[in-house]
């Protein structure tokens, strides 16, 4: 029984590790809201409103690919639980941030007339 326990958790640990800012990650997004000042803000799945469905996160060269595009990540940050990453693109200022125990991650897309926030996960890729 005590096999059962340890190999169970064995998993848990290894895949921790594949989200510390080391390994290469592709990420999916599942949900998305877009938001206009003044206005409620939408919810609709990524693809719907032109955001990528899928995203590769290259920590060595410091880029996020999506499917039309590649960006650099300008900033990166390691905090407690989280990988924070920055960058510009398209006249928009984004935010990536990475749980690095499970891989979820939150995404925001903002310029002065309209934002984008996204939800997904990420796993190693």
């Amino acid at each position: 029984m005590s096999c059962t326990i340890a190999c169970a958790l064995t998993p848990i640990a290894g895949a921790a590790a594949d989200f510390d800012g080391k390994t290469a990650l592709i990420c999916a997004t599942v949900d998305a809201h877009s938001c206009d000042p003044g206005e409620v803000c939408e919810r609709a799945l990524p693809a719907d409103i032109g955001l990528p469905q899928f995203m590769r996160i290259d920590f060595v060269k410091k880029t996020i690919r999506g499917t039309s595009r590649t960006t650099p990540i300008e900033s990166m940050a390691k905090t407690p639980g989280q990988i924070l990453m920055q960058g510009t693109e398209l006249g928009f200022a984004w935010t990536l941030v990475l749980d690095s125990a499970t891989g979820e991650m939150t995404s925001t897309l903002a310029n002065r007339d309209h934002t984008y926030v996204m939800f997904g996960a990420c796993t190693p890729g």
